[in-house]
């Protein structure tokens, strides 16, 4: 769902050659814009503001697999990142705010059928509840990275889907976030906002900006739509016994997405399959002998491992990443407890 935040955006003014080629692109798009229902007076507004941002490019070509020369990074260890997103400190302010929002939060788990304390740990992870929300302009960000070209069917659709929320009245100023266009509370790319933004107060209005209930409401929303399954657990800690033979046990599946996410878990077996094989849940709720599951061992042989469950994928819809999906659902944990 997001793309890393940096330093505040920065106005940078590109040479005259890549100027003229920019103000090209925002011509040419600006009657694809227009078919997909955008209005004159908005792009009027709007197009003439934009302007190159190298910073932006820079940020998008910084990331694993931004460059097509960058080599793919191995895989750190996931207790320092567990460390850092799972901290005394986001777990004791997800704690004060799973009980400022309970009445809001018992309300949506009711009606979708998500924890609420995912629901606070998804808020938490993405901007540390609305502590921080990224100051890019979308507009700005999204033109610059469609005009670049790598992924230009992805961040030309946001780009027009940002300017459909300012038809729609939500102010410019207020569409801020990091720099590859993700926004709000739950930090929503502007398409996502568009299917799946809710009004959690009743007031009409699903502003994921300023109002924890509508950015709550929202995220319920989106696990229901990524194929939550009510009552179920995301994930449990287990021990797994050094006679395992993960050859065995090995994934035989090709996920067209995030492959490498997915190739780190074993496949498919029942949790009495897995009880045979010696691997015993540590703790969290009972878990039906016929319920599905794969190991997940982060931190390899020898550490702890984690029996995922269908809610885990998603999480993964959410933001494609083991050690993302392993902290939400951790910390949703210690929140709850």
């Amino acid at each position: 769902m997001r793309g890393p935040d940096g330093i505040a955006a920065q106005a940078q003014t590109p040479g005259g050659d890549q100027q003229a080629a920019f103000q090209a692109y925002l011509q040419d798009f600006r009657s694809r814009a227009l078919a997909q229902g955008v209005t004159a007076r908005t792009l009027d507004t709007v197009l003439p503001t934009l302007t190159y941002s190298q910073r932006v490019v820079d940020l998008d070509q910084s990331q694993p697999g931004g460059s097509p020369t960058s080599p793919a990074s191995a895989i750190p260890s996931f207790a320092p990142y567990r460390a850092k997103h799972v901290s005394d400190a986001l777990i004791a302010k997800g704690r004060a705010a799973y009980a400022a929002q309970r009445y809001r939060l018992q309300k949506i788990e009711a009606e979708t059928g998500v924890p609420e304390s995912i629901m606070v740990a998804i808020w938490g992870q993405e901007t540390s509840y609305g502590g921080y929300t990224g100051n890019f302009d979308l507009a700005n960000s999204l033109a610059t990275l469609a005009f670049e070209g790598r992924r230009r069917a992805l961040f030309e659709g946001e780009l027009t889907a940002t300017l459909k929320l300012i038809d729609r009245g939500i102010p410019r100023s207020q569409l801020k976030g990091s720099w590859a266009g993700a926004t709000g509370y739950p930090q929503f790319l502007p398409s996502m906002y568009l299917r799946l933004g809710r009004d959690g107060d009743g007031d009409g209005k699903a502003d994921i900006w300023t109002n924890p209930a509508d950015a709550l409401a929202s995220i319920g929303n989106y696990f229901v739509n990524a194929g939550w399954r009510r009552g179920e657990p995301w994930a449990v800690p287990a021990s797994v016994p050094p006679s395992l033979d993960r050859d065995s046990i090995a994934t035989r599946m090709n996920s067209p997405r995030c492959p490498r996410v997915h190739a780190r878990h074993s496949r498919w077996l029942t949790m009495r399959e897995w009880r045979a094989r010696g691997v015993v849940q540590l703790s969290g709720p009972a878990v039906a002998d016929d319920e599905l599951a794969t190991l997940l061992e982060p931190d390899g042989p020898g550490n702890t491992a984690y029996l995922t469950f269908g809610n885990y994928r998603a999480i993964l819809d959410y933001n494609c990443s083991n050690f993302y999906a392993l902290s939400v659902g951790l910390l949703s944990d210690a929140v709850s407890n």
